[in-house]
């Protein structure tokens, strides 16, 4: 066999070897990133509230809860897909998910919230977050509370770890999860969600906080935390 062709007969047995070797190594690697991720094949909806026309809670200074609800859910998503999830937000602007030509306030807000309602059932949504900021005319009032929908023992689970992260992190807060009936979107949302109301625009110092970069990161990684904590609690029960 000639010298030249004893070396291409060389060089594509290497070649193949490589490759048969390097196969199982990479499939292997996949295999092994995808069951370290604590939130693989999770699929998850973080919901911004309001967005739009409709601004939400407002602030002394004019800061409006639309605002921070997108900014919040936006670093939220980020360590949820850092852990393996899917995540997708209900919005990811400045908008409402009515339609274009819904006219009124009142008419604009039922057709937003039965579309987020929608979403979240067409990405089949194993888990949703809905986040909030509250404000009262009694100023006195702060802190972060979590609400799930009372009868589905699961979303109270989320609601409780969850509430459990914000308080242990942020020490601000002796508030607990609490069941509520009048929230649309809990009701009638059929995956396992909460509520989480970060804190309050109406209370000034509460309010200095929540426009904090670093604070928002503390909320995000807190309500990350009890989302990690409920999905260890689910698995330790199947």
């Amino acid at each position: 066999m000639p010298k030249i062709l004893k070396l291409v007969v060389w060089l594509i047995g290497l070649f193949l070897l490589i490759i048969l070797i390097q196969y199982p190594m990479q499939n292997s690697m996949d295999s092994w990133q995808t069951w370290s991720l604590p939130l693989a094949g999770k699929t998850i909806v973080i919901d911004p509230g309001h967005g739009g026309v409709d601004g939400g809670a407002e602030a002394s200074d004019d800061t409006q809860e639309k605002e921070i609800t997108l900014t919040v859910s936006n670093m939220l998503k980020d360590y949820l897909q850092q852990a393996g999830a899917v995540v997708y937000l209900t919005r990811e602007g400045d908008y409402d998910l009515a339609q274009d030509d819904t006219k009124g306030l009142s008419r604009r807000k039922t057709e937003d919230i039965q579309n987020r309602v929608a979403f979240i059932k067409e990405k089949e949504a194993d888990l949703f977050l809905s986040i909030h900021l509250n404000a009262l005319p009694d100023r006195r009032w702060k802190g972060a509370q979590t609400f799930f929908h009372p009868g589905r023992e699961e979303n109270e689970q989320l609601a409780k770890a969850i509430q459990n992260e914000i308080r242990r992190n942020l020490e601000n807060t002796n508030r607990e999860a609490l069941a509520i009936q009048q929230v649309f979107l809990l009701k009638y949302a059929e995956a396992t969600g909460a509520l989480v109301e970060i804190g309050f625009l109406s209370n000034e110092e509460e309010k200095e906080l929540l426009k904090s970069t670093s604070y928002q990161q503390k909320m995000a990684a807190s309500i990350y935390e009890g989302i990690l904590q409920h999905e260890t609690n689910q698995a330790a029960n199947r």
